[in-house]
């Protein structure tokens, strides 16, 4: 972790801090509805709300990793295990290297964890997503059903599987 010279300026990648979760939530929020709307069954957008994700931003504190740039919070990435949970990166910065290096951080904390191949869920209907991660050479293995966690239990999505070999990798 530490700073990367990027096309808009030095992104510095971090664990984020109790501070940053309201930044979190907010870029999580507007980014999940801009990607998941229309996509995603009408009983997650029900749970899935302004308060939720800032419950939720709170409580993945130490599961969750940012990307600072002049100091501000540009995006972030949430890791477990083997899986990336979420990638998401600020209105402002889309189009730029923050993403791609957020995934490449991504990459070194599932190896970190003991794992040579990481994997994700993608809502089928992104398909800007899906390729962004085609191009960070992660494959697309088909669709599944991916079970979102709810408070009251969870909501199956029509998602698609992509995973990438992280073998010969190591941890930095």
């Amino acid at each position: 972790m530490g700073d990367v010279l990027s096309d808009d300026g030095a992104v510095t990648v971090r664990p984020a801090t109790w501070v940053d979760a309201e930044a979190v939530a907010k870029i999580w929020i507007d980014r999940w509805r801009d990607a998941h709307l229309g996509h995603v069954p009408d009983e997650l957008l029900a749970v899935r709300t302004e308060e939720s994700f800032g419950v939720r931003a709170s409580q993945r504190v130490d599961d969750t990793t940012v990307a600072t740039v002049n100091g501000v919070v540009a995006g972030f990435v949430m890791v477990v295990g083997d899986e990336v949970e979420q990638v998401y990166v600020s209105k402002e910065h889309r189009g730029t290297s923050v993403a791609t290096i957020l995934l490449a951080e991504a990459e070194r904390l599932v190896v970190s964890n003991g794992h040579r191949k990481a994997w994700l869920a993608v809502v089928a209907g992104n398909p800007r997503a899906r390729r962004f991660y085609e191009r960070n050479d992660w494959t697309d293995e088909g669709t599944f059903e991916y079970a979102a966690s709810t408070a009251s239990g969870s909501v199956i999505v029509p998602t698609h599987r992509y995973t990438k070999e992280l073998l010969g990798r190591t941890s930095l």
